[in-house]
């Protein structure tokens, strides 16, 4: 029997895992690294174990360090989450080597199918090797890791080798492993996978299907079971293709089984020889806990002959720091509050006053609902995500309400491409109107309670400024010996928390929330503006600022101060939350200045260059 557990990830992949272990009477012990120290998962752990270092290839990819971390804290097995070292071969070994449980599949098995070159070659699909213009587009892949990382797009024949040094930096720094290969890039096509487990009987379990279409930078956003529209031909060759690459490897545990379908045809994409991150739909739908069965397979447990059935529908939103209207930039800083209504599942590796820092992934938390029916499920999850209480950085909140409520999603005729197609309309700006005037008049109440009441009223209107969206707002409002009082509508109430404003005859409340000089009105995120603003802070024209902040891994090879660039030439790149960003020339003119060095740690909306436009 498994009596302690050590996961070897972190935030929101091992706070899902604890909250079973937990469940089962299992004791728990996290790794952290020093960024991570005060992080939830290390928190909740009965034990946690200091990694020295932040960066991913000193701490979560040391699997040496890990080992060493289980046998001191006292574990007899170790759960590798998913991400970092969850499909490495050899720290599967070194866990058992060390007398550990392993709770995943055999390191033969992983060997077989995390790198996925070779496992195409499994499923007897080769790499293209020599790429032409006839193969164009293609897709650059990191053959180790997920998530996006280490993949890029690659439609022009002059961009492959500038594609490829990128690709196998990103993966070298998300994976420790710079291996990347070319494969034909299938044009809106639909990501389809299929969930297995396995136990150590010969007993293969098929828990259905998922669709992951929707998608930024190649890693998934919106997730859900079963995948809809699939003939029931298509859903039965899946799952044999799922079941032939399972036996295939002698496979053991949770894993999937990944496609592309288009125009009614499958193709293999790869095997995560791991749980993934959108596995709550499946338990969801079958009704079970997939990490609890992972840990009764590796006490040597039989799975019955046939799995539970499927019921209903669940639909699950990866909950993001980052702006998808700027380049899907991470955004850092103080999370404050985040609540979901009742009946969501929220999994998550925060709490309110958590940071959100430069080191990792900027998932937030994974939001899940689940219904009788598609139509119902996505319903579900779109309102709770728009009453959502997310306060803190900026998130692709409303980017997966307007997602879930497009009519190309409802109707489930979407595809990879349906954020290359809509980003821009899904991203339009548009805050609730009486958002900055509701969060003046809460301002203003409190100002009237320290100076007692409504006494030496100002007899000219009040003005306050805010930034919503981007855009700058100004609000006026007045004072009365009643109240406060604003043009258009009537102040039914106004007080530091909650205000509530009458507009043609309808009453609206409003909650408020102030962190410094960020409000947070309803789902409303506003900036104060100052009455006069501050010279100090303006920019020469040219000057290209960090959209995040971030370490500087890349400068242009030869680029100097007086250097000549063309519009659109790369210039540095930034890495931050385990992504590189291209920051390349607004214009062509010459380069006047270039304070943004190798290596150098910027903040968000530091000076990195000047371009002098010709």
């Amino acid at each position: 029997m498994i009596t302690s557990v050590l996961v070897a990830n972190r935030g929101e992949i091992a706070c899902r895992v604890f909250s079973t272990c937990r469940e089962s009477g299992i004791r728990t012990v996290a790794v952290h690294s020093d960024a991570d120290a005060n992080a939830l998962h290390a928190r909740v752990a009965d034990a946690a174990v200091r990694l020295p270092g932040a960066a991913p290839a000193d701490t979560y990819l040391r699997g040496d360090l890990i080992v060493k971390a289980a046998v001191a804290a006292g574990a007899d097995a170790v759960h590798p989450g998913y991400g970092f070292l969850s499909e490495n071969a050899d720290f599967a070994r070194a866990v058992r080597d060390a007398g550990l449980v392993w709770i995943g599949p055999p390191p033969e098995a992983i060997e077989a199918m995390a790198s996925k070159t070779r496992a195409k070659e499994l499923m007897g699909i080769a790499p293209l090797t020599d790429v032409t213009e006839a193969d164009l587009p293609v897709l650059v892949k990191a053959a180790a890791g997920g998530g996006g990382r280490g993949m890029r797009v690659v439609r022009r024949l002059a961009d492959l080798d500038a594609e490829l040094t990128a690709a196998r930096a990103e993966a070298a720094s998300a994976f420790g492993d710079g291996e990347v290969f070319v494969e034909p890039y299938v044009v809106d096509g639909r990501h389809v996978e299929v969930q297995i487990l396995a136990d150590t009987h010969g007993t293969v379990w098929v828990l259905g299907t998922r669709d992951c279409s929707l998608q930024r930078r190649h890693q998934k956003v919106i997730e859900e079971a079963p995948a809809p529209g699939l003939t029931p031909g298509l859903t039965a060759e899946l799952h044999d293709l799922a079941v032939r690459a399972a036996r295939a490897v002698d496979y053991v545990g949770a894993g999937t089984v990944e496609f592309l379908v288009a125009d009614g045809t499958a193709h293999f994409l790869e095997m995560n020889t791991r749980l993934q991150v959108e596995h709550p739909v499946t338990e969801a739908v079958f009704g079970i806990d997939l990490v609890a069965l992972q840990l009764r397979i590796a006490e040597g447990h039989a799975l019955d002959d046939d799995p539970p059935r499927a019921r209903g529908h669940a639909v699950e939103a990866r909950l993001y720091a980052e702006d998808p209207a700027n380049g899907w930039a991470p955004q850092t800083g103080r999370l404050h509050r985040l609540a979901v209504p009742d009946g969501i599942r929220l999994d998550t590796g925060y709490t309110g006053g958590d940071d959100i820092g430069v080191h990792y992934d900027p998932m937030l938390a994974k939001a899940v609902a689940h219904a009788p029916t598609r139509a119902e499920a996505v319903r579900r999850l779109a309102g709770a995500l728009e009453r959502a209480a997310i306060h803190g950085p900026v998130t692709n909140r409303d980017l997966l309400v307007r997602s879930l409520r497009h009519e190309e999603f409802t109707s489930g005729r979407m595809d990879t491409g349906f954020y290359d197609r809509h980003l821009a309309a899904l991203t339009e700006p548009a805050p609730d109107p009486l958002a900055p005037l509701a969060a003046a008049l809460a301002d203003a109440s409190t100002r009237a309670g320290r100076f007692g009441g409504w006494r030496n009223l100002p007899s000219q209107p009040q003005v306050k400024r805010y930034a919503v969206a981007g855009e700058e707002h100004e609000v006026r409002y007045g004072h009365t010996r009643t109240g406060l009082t604003a043009e258009g509508v009537r102040v039914v109430h106004a007080g530091p928390d909650r205000v509530v404003l009458e507009a043609d005859g309808v009453q609206r409340p409003f909650d408020i929330a102030r962190y410094g000089d960020h409000v947070h009105v309803n789902t409303t995120r506003l900036t104060a503006l100052p009455r006069f603003p501050d010279p100090t802070t303006q920019h020469a024209p040219g000057s290209l600022l960090a959209p995040m902040p971030g370490t500087v891994v890349r400068v242009a090879e030869g680029l100097t101060e007086g250097t000549t660039v063309q519009a659109g030439q790369p210039l540095l790149w930034l890495e931050a939350m385990k992504m590189e960003h291209r920051i390349t020339a607004p214009v062509t003119g010459r380069l006047t200045a270039l304070p943004a060095g190798l290596g150098r740690q910027v903040e968000m909306g530091a000076l990195l260059a000047v371009v002098e436009s010709d």
